[in-house]
């Protein structure tokens, strides 16, 4: 299958240098396997969407060199076929409804587990619905962080996949996605690893195909902090593309010659040198 990789965010503010960092290094590995680069935007969470971030987002991309090879996915418009993901689940009893809030949980350090309810049925209010899951062990090979196991009884315990207020949650939509697009390769921040067995579980449960990951370190502020948009992290400047896209490539540990006058030079540079087994493997360092 030809290699196809993503970059898949979520519109809660503008590009900033963590997200350019996941974006560059999802399109040089798929330039280097000579495959597609498609973009995703997540915007299942209106709630934390910020007002134009999603067109502020697609238009800076270009401006660095990234441009995708199919039309952009809008989750916000893919309901349906979470609505169909959900349906086969409850079809074969694998999800449940649950009105246990997180003071109910607290007790048992937030987890809920083995589908039992502490909160009794509530006619009055809608429930958040959970996947069951068992106490079973999910092991994959991260291309970069190495070999993985997680219990998600222990880790996760039945987690939420369709919330009170009717959204679906990331993981459903995620893997619902991937697998329609045709991902074979997920290149993305390490911050992500944790979800990764949870949708691998998915996976299994809607008989979907697992893709390779290779998770990312993330960039750090200078408190150790993730650069984040929630944390209002200063954006990106697309008008002036070339100081953030250097640092981006260095951050990759990959050259990023100041004689380069324009982005698709320096890009092409990299992607000469580019070996995605030599990207570095901590989970995280610090840019500031």
């Amino acid at each position: 299958m030809t290699y196809r990789g993503r970059f898949a965010p979520s519109p809660t503010g503008h590009l900033h240098f963590g997200s350019l960092v996941a974006a560059v290094g999802s399109w040089l590995c798929a330039r280097h396997a000579g495959g597609q680069w498609l973009l995703r935007m997540e915007d299942i969470d209106p709630p934390r969407e910020v007002a134009g971030s999603a067109a502020s987002i697609l238009a800076a991309l270009p401006a660095f060199g990234l441009v995708a090879d199919a039309p952009t996915l809008f989750q916000s418009q893919r309901v349906a076929a979470y609505d169909a993901a959900f349906e086969r689940l409850r079809a074969a009893d694998q999800v449940f409804p649950c009105w246990c809030s997180r003071s109910d949980l607290a007790g048992a350090d937030g987890m809920h587990r083995d589908g039992r309810c502490i909160a009794a049925p509530d006619p009055n209010r809608p429930p958040a619905w959970r996947l069951r899951v068992p106490d079973i062990e999910v092991d994959f090979v991260d291309a970069l962080q190495g070999p993985q196991r997680q219990n998600l009884h222990e880790s996760a315990g039945d987690f939420v996949i369709k919330r009170v207020e009717g959204l679906y949650s990331y993981q459903l939509a995620c893997v619902v996605d991937d697998a329609f697009q045709g991902i074979t390769d997920v290149v993305r921040g390490s911050d992500l690893l944790d979800s990764t067995a949870r949708q691998i579980w998915l996976q299994r449960c809607l008989g979907l195909p697992t893709p390779a990951y290779r998770h990312l370190p993330l960039a750090l502020d200078a408190e150790g902090r993730k650069l984040s948009k929630s944390d209002r992290a200063c954006p990106v400047d697309p008008a002036s593309p070339l100081p953030a896209l250097r640092q981006a490539l260095v951050f990759l540990q990959l050259p990023a010659s100041g004689d380069t006058a324009n982005v698709q030079d320096l890009l092409a540079q990299a992607l000469v040198n580019f070996d995605p087994a030599l990207l570095p493997q901590c989970s995280g360092h610090s840019v500031a």
